[in-house]
């Protein structure tokens, strides 16, 4: 099946057709900074992120532009708070930000454009929008004029009046009109500000966005991606902006994923929503319940202390990106349990191919993984495939990662189930299953890494001395053994239990008892 994206511009599933053939512009809203980051900071990275290593797959050169916020009365204020400047703020909170990024294997992003860098280029945007009567200056002010755009309120498809309504705008009775908005603020005393035709200022929110994806990508974009809570007012204004400026169509998708919210907070939409509906309204639900520090979000590095990067990055994808993402403590543990089994499966087939899983180098593109080579075993090959299309189905349906990741355990099931049919852990073990298995556990390899999981063999737990820690288990192994030998089965489940509350896990296979921490 093609590629089919949801463009929240016209409420439907499209064809999936680039500006520039077999290339791909894409642009996420980044952040402010001026906080640390929180959980909710990364959903638009993981999920982007895993949007390009789609398309990369699909054959498509895709360049990926993440802005950062850089000047921002929020910044300045917290500056003023820390009694230091702006510039040190943002620089703390951005790295802050990028070492974040990196521990979730977000590094496909090939641009970070800071909005100070591009002071020039939004000052010609403003230049031109003035020229053309869709701005005006007022005392040191540039606003756009939102009654000139013929069009203002496509895409959050509300009229100047409905968007207003109960919405926090700039206030300044000297606009022409409520709804207008900022493209460059004069400054007050002490403040950060550049030169302008219009006075010393700095630039409006929405313009530094619009100025650097036309540096980076061009007038005319493939993909604007960000929070549903940016949809209306920043991307309204930022399309306004940028399409009275060119004359073009600004972006050919606008993609917007659900928002982080606290399991339970009151105003969740989980489930019940229409896609094709509402759309502000919904944005309005999600936004009332969005995750935040004011809503007891700690800071993400502090998450990562009681949760492995991996376990919070499938557990973002587990959702479709359009639907709100329920959070809480409880579903990152279950979702680093369900990890758990695909983590034992890799050590099995270390255990029977004699190397490791993440050694594996997949098919890096659609096309190279259609040339897999005859098993010899065409059930179980002609299984793989079946699953290797359901996924690649799921995400052709706008990036379903949700429906991939369940793939992901059905391959696993099944390759569980292979390997106890052909016995492969108990005697010699035929060199085609082998293979065969090896041939599976590829194609989790190649369909996992466009997730963006199972990438690295994960840090093992820190260890005064692994070799005496492996002693000893041996020995209490044994210990047990003899106990069921003699069937002192008193002192054999009190071992068990006992190593249970340490939380290490014993397995009894055939040949071996295996343990395992956790």
């Amino acid at each position: 099946m093609p590629l089919r994206v949801y463009n929240t511009l016209t409420r439907q599933k499209e064809d999936f057709q680039t500006v520039t053939p077999g290339r791909v512009t894409m642009y996420l809203c980044g952040p402010t900074v001026y906080k640390p980051s929180h959980i909710g900071h990364m959903v638009g990275p993981v999920i982007f992120d895993t949007v390009k290593r789609y398309l990369s797959y699909s054959g498509y050169g895709v360049t990926f532009v993440v802005n950062i916020t850089d000047v921002d009365d929020k910044i300045i204020g917290e500056a003023t708070k820390r009694n230091t400047t702006m510039a040190a703020v943002a620089k703390e909170i951005e790295q802050d930000y990028f070492d974040n990024l990196k521990v979730m294997g977000v590094d496909s992003i090939d641009h970070f454009p800071r909005a100070t860098e591009h002071i020039q280029g939004m000052l010609d945007i403003i230049g031109t929008l003035v020229e053309k009567g869709y701005a005006y200056p007022l005392n040191g002010d540039v606003y756009f004029d939102c009654t000139k755009d013929d069009d203002y309120g496509k895409l959050s498809r509300r009229s100047i009046e409905e968007m207003l309504a109960g919405t926090r705008v700039e206030a300044n009775d000297r606009k022409r009109s409520p709804a207008d908005f900022a493209l460059w603020k004069g400054s007050k005393p002490g403040e950060p500000c550049w030169e302008s035709p219009w006075g010393p200022g700095r630039p409006g929110w929405h313009i530094e966005c619009s100025a650097m994806a036309k540096k980076l990508l061009g007038e005319s974009i493939d993909i604007h991606g960000g929070g549903l809570d940016l949809m209306f007012p920043h991307h309204e204004n930022e399309l306004a902006q940028s399409e009275s400026c060119s004359g073009k169509p600004f972006a050919r998708y606008w993609m917007h994923n659900g928002l982080m919210q606290s399991s339970g907070q009151a105003g969740k939409v989980g489930g019940q929503h229409d896609r094709h509906g509402d759309l502000l309204a919904e944005k309005q639900q999600q936004e009332a319940a969005k995750i935040s520090k004011s809503t007891g979000a700690g800071s993400f590095k502090d998450l990562l202390k009681s949760h492995a990067p991996e376990t919070v990055r499938f557990f973002l994808l587990a959702t479709h990106y359009r639907s709100p993402i329920d959070f809480s403590d409880e579903r990152l543990q279950e979702t680093a349990k369900s990890l758990e089994g695909f983590h034992r499966l890799f050590k099995t087939y270390e255990r029977i191919a004699g190397t490791s899983f993440f050694a594996i180098t997949p098919a890096a593109t659609r096309t190279e993984a259609q040339e897999s080579p005859s098993l010899g075993l065409p059930a179980f090959q002609e299984e793989l495939s079946s699953l290797r299309q359901r996924f690649l189905d799921a995400m052709d349906d706008d990036f379903n990662t949700g429906g991939a990741v369940g793939v992901l355990f059905d391959l696993r099931k099944t390759l569980n189930g292979f390997i106890a049919e052909q016995k492969l852990e108990t005697g010699s073990p035929k060199p085609e299953a082998v293979a065969a298995l090896t041939a599976g556990m590829t194609v989790l390899k190649e369909l996992s890494n466009l997730l963006g999981v199972f990438r690295v063999a994960p840090a093992k737990a820190a260890a005064a001395d692994d070799g005496l820690v492996n002693g000893l288990m041996e020995l209490v192994i044994q210990i047990r053994a003899d106990a069921r030998k003699n069937k002192n089965f008193a002192v054999s489940d009190l071992i068990r239990d006992q190593l249970k509350a340490l939380k290490i896990t014993l397995e009894d296979r055939p040949e071996k008892t295996l343990w395992r921490r956790g």
